[in-house]
């Protein structure tokens, strides 16, 4: 039987796996000082502010946190002025800070499970975290030169984090979110996103790529088809949070051997209020028949190993193993 790290390369390579990758089990989740700095907010608790001042709230019912954005609680007031509000939190710590850190990530079984460290927001995320959605997607338009020189800033600050946790963790792997479209449409067009983005998700993976990371993960629960071509350029390797609004099975059959798919799941199908064994099953089944072997993880499109409603993420994985024993029989 093949280890859960061994499964998934014999799955992204199009090689021999002997049972369906189950969600997040070839990775360990890592973290650091330089996220830590930043406080999580509370499931159905008070509004806290991260380090880069923008304050998010997780409200119940909902599958993570995120800003708050009245007026008073924007960052970036006026896109032209964004020097005078963005204030980058620092990416160097004293090797004591990391100690936890790397004393947990020494511990991890790096035959068995990739070591990968969680990293969020992404580029365009912490645009909008700052800016608010609307404005920010605007001043795309109206403001470009201003919008590419705040995306260098947060690159080359993702770029210095980057090389930090290489320094002290030496991953092997790399979660990383960022969310660029809605369930039915990406939030920009191929055009507009290879022009702002791109260039920035090149520097950062790249770094990642030239200090020993083997398997780039990029989390994005939403239509992204049309962008997968600009993923594959800056070096994802596996698309997490696919969801069934992208036709998966023709992106794995155009895409297969260059990038591969983890998802094919919507959360929202699954993890509500009421749900049932037999609805997971159903949603795993018809995952699996669609997508095949090989460049495809099932998983529920949430960017963790979590759900809103409890025992989901938990059920989720015992149907996946139970379908895998159909489709690939017993392995030995």
């Amino acid at each position: 039987m093949l280890t859960k790290k061994q499964n998934l390369l014999e799955t992204i390579r199009g090689g021999n796996p002997d049972r369906f990758v189950n969600q997040y089990e070839a990775f360990q989740m890592a973290f650091t000082p330089i996220m830590m700095q930043s406080p999580m907010p509370e499931y159905g608790g008070e509004p806290v502010v991260n380090a880069w001042g923008v304050t998010n709230a997780w409200p119940k019912g909902t599958p993570g946190s995120f800003p708050v954005h009245t007026p008073d609680k924007i960052v970036i007031k006026d896109i032209t002025r964004w020097r005078d509000y963005v204030k980058a939190p620092p990416t160097k710590f004293p090797e004591a800070a990391w100690e936890p850190f790397i004393k947990a990530a020494e511990e991890v079984d790096r035959d068995e499970y990739f070591l990968t460290p969680f990293v969020a927001p992404g580029i365009f995320e912490q645009c909008h975290h700052l800016g608010e959605i609307q404005n920010t997607l605007i001043n795309f338009y109206e403001e470009p030169d201003d919008m590419k020189d705040l995306i260098k800033y947060l690159a080359e600050w993702e770029v210095a984090q980057a090389e930090e946790i290489c320094k002290y963790l030496k991953p092997d792997g790399l979660f990383h979110h960022d969310d660029w479209g809605s369930q039915t449409s990406t939030f920009m067009s191929r055009d507009m996103f290879e022009e702002f983005l791109l260039p920035a998700y090149k520097d950062i993976y790249g770094c990642y790529k030239e200090n020993g990371v083997e398997l780039i993960v990029h989390h994005s629960d939403s239509y992204a088809a049309t962008l997968v071509p600009c993923m594959i350029e800056m070096g994802i390797d596996i698309w997490q949070g696919v969801m069934t609004t992208n036709n998966i099975p023709e992106l794995i059959k155009k895409y297969g051997g260059q990038i591969s798919f983890m998802g094919g799941i919507d959360s929202a199908k699954i993890d509500f209020d009421g749900w049932t064994p037999e609805v997971i099953e159903k949603e795993v089944k018809k995952a699996c028949d669609a997508c095949g072997k090989l460049y495809f993880i099932p998983g529920a499109s949430q960017g963790l190993a979590m759900s809103t409603f409890p025992g989901v993420y938990e059920a989720t994985t015992e149907a996946i193993d139970k379908y895998s024993k159909v489709v690939f029989g017993n392995p030995a």
